[in-house]
């Protein structure tokens, strides 16, 4: 995000409250255990976790959905000015991904005294769903942190950060939550890095922390399905608190083009027609 100054034009559909939203203070989450894991040591469950988000990142790209976003500038608890968009992502007959908006009503998040830059609309299609695959885990630093419940899950928590930050590319930092099961990620905490300050020109473009959870959609993906980031950004001339609210939904699968495994078991490749995207809901004013 960076301090308004200049006209932007971005949009979207009002995004409905998930139930998931009661998930940000959970009061299912256990206690963080600092206990070593058992029966498996933590440079195998490093290994397992990310070959299993290579596989998880390459199947979702054989899955339509559908992304709702909301970015709030805040005054207290007043919505000063917003950025909204809905759109469909869907794949053509030739396997290449595109997204079709939904709803674009004209963004006035100006209003709030920031505008939205390139960064913010990569973190929030690519940085906010965070993947840490076997391909990107040489980047990063991973700290093994404990054990904790999460709802009915039994997690393994790792800190993780890049190991160095080159010029021009833009990393995840925080913290994650990997399934002793499935081993896959299931929860997200953290911000993109780094921020983005300017001497010269005075431009400043910060991140907020956020939170992303996922579900098991198909009994053996865990998706990304919702996203919530509430975060007061130090610019020089002040504060300015940000509300970020991201939903995934309406995951199908439209058939693959290319051999996909899981656990060592090829899924189906008989490409289908992928469903046509449903109508987006009115929208309704919020509480």
């Amino acid at each position: 995000m960076k301090i308004r100054t200049k006209k932007a034009s971005l949009a979207g559909l009002l995004l409905l409250l998930s139930p998931l939203l009661l998930r940000a203070d959970n009061p299912a989450e256990g206690p963080l255990s600092t206990a070593k894991p058992t029966g498996i040591t933590v440079e195998e469950i490093i290994h397992r976790f990310a070959a299993k988000e290579k596989e998880f990142k390459l199947a979702r790209d054989h899955y339509t959905y559908r992304q709702t976003i909301k970015v709030q500038a805040m005054d207290g608890d007043t919505v000063k000015g917003q950025y909204q968009e809905t759109f469909d992502v869907l794949t053509d007959d030739k396997g290449r991904r595109f997204e079709n908006v939904v709803f674009a009503p004209q963004s006035d998040i100006e209003s709030g005294g920031i505008s939205i830059t390139r960064e913010d609309l990569d973190d929030l299609r690519n940085k906010l769903p965070f993947v840490l695959t076997s391909d990107e885990l040489g980047e990063y630093d991973v700290l093994y942190i404990g054990q904790q419940q999460q709802d009915e899950l039994h997690t393994y928590v790792f800190d993780i950060a890049p190991k160095q930050i080159e010029k021009g590319k833009r990393y995840f930092q925080g913290r994650i939550w990997v399934d002793d099961q499935d081993f896959q990620i299931v929860k997200t905490n953290g911000k993109s890095v780094p921020d983005i300050r300017k001497k010269k020109s005075g431009d400043e473009n910060l991140f907020p922390s956020f939170t992303t959870w996922r579900e098991q959609i198909d009994g053996k993906y865990w998706f990304p399905t919702y996203t919530l980031a509430d975060d007061n950004l130090h610019f020089s001339t002040g504060d300015i608190r940000i509300r970020e609210i991201l939903h995934y939904d309406n995951y199908k699968r439209f058939g693959a083009s290319s051999k996909i495994t899981f656990e060592g078991e090829e899924i189906e490749k008989a490409p289908q027609k992928p469903a046509e995207p449903q109508k987006p809901d009115e929208p309704k004013k919020q509480q």
